[in-house]
């Protein structure tokens, strides 16, 4: 476990890699800042950071591959089949964008089919991501409410708009309390299905609160939101994920006590 002032300074020092490296050198200046070693080391403080600041900052890199590889025992720096929605498998490419990419900001392409892989890290993962996303989507529909007037008032008088900001804030919080006790297998799939559908909520009600702006290319919301999407969808969306943990509890007779709560 790292001491306080030297997460900070890792946080720091990762944060200021993502927003100020091309996108096309994220990848090799992150290996240069010490994230393989940090992902050995320590490998849930690094997942937990590093998503985190993904998702806060809008950047994108192929370190899920890493998390999947470090757990099956491989050697950091490739590649893993990766399940998704619907069956599929992709790939997240390493070198750069690809014509059949699923996202134009993300490499990630389709392959015919994967093997069998270590999920839990992988999805404790992708809910930090998911999580930072969400705090994004909200920062941007916070400061739109507060900055923009309607009929003479600020937009974030109106009680409609702060409704939809507080269940935003309400469905985030909750999906991290369930990802801060996922310390296994089902409460991994839990965690992931949880921030996903946080993301997605918080994704929905920002939009409405930016209305016409947030569909323009020129903001930023579209991003996020498509960002959502293929990370709610990436090793089992948080529909296929509940329909999972309720089919495991309906074979177990009861639901496991995932925290104790006294």
């Amino acid at each position: 476990m790292l001491a306080p002032d030297e997460t900070r300074l890792l946080t720091e020092t990762f944060r200021k890699v993502l927003t100020t490296t091309p996108a096309a050198e994220v990848d090799a200046a992150l290996t240069g800042a010490g994230w393989p070693d940090l992902l050995i080391e320590d490998p849930d403080t690094a997942t937990a950071l590093m998503f985190r600041l993904l998702g806060e900052t809008g950047t994108h890199a192929p370190l899920l591959n890493d998390v999947l590889l470090h757990a099956a025992g491989h050697p950091l720096g490739g590649t893993m089949p990766l399940p998704s929605a619907g069956g599929r498998w992709l790939l997240w490419d390493r070198t750069g964008r690809r014509p059949d990419a699923l996202d134009p900001d993300l490499p990630l392409h389709p392959i015919p089919t994967g093997e069998e892989l270590p999920l839990a890290p992988g999805r404790r993962a992708l809910s930090w991501w998911l999580l930072g996303t969400g705090h994004a989507m909200l920062t941007l529909a916070r400061t739109h409410a507060l900055t923009r007037t309607q009929f003479g008032r600020p937009l974030s008088s109106f009680q409609a708009v702060r409704h939809r900001l507080a269940e935003s804030l309400v469905a985030l919080e909750a999906a991290e309390a369930t990802l801060s006790v996922a310390t296994d297998e089902l409460g991994a799939l839990l965690a992931k299905a949880a921030t996903g559908q946080a993301a997605l909520t918080t994704a929905r009600h920002c939009q409405q609160v930016l209305a016409g702006i947030g569909f323009t290319a020129e903001h930023d919301l579209h991003r996020h939101v498509r960002r959502t999407l293929v990370l709610d969808g990436l090793l089992g969306s948080s529909r296929e994920l509940t329909r999972e943990a309720g089919a495991l509890i309906r074979t177990l007779g009861h639901a496991p006590r995932l925290a104790q709560l006294t």
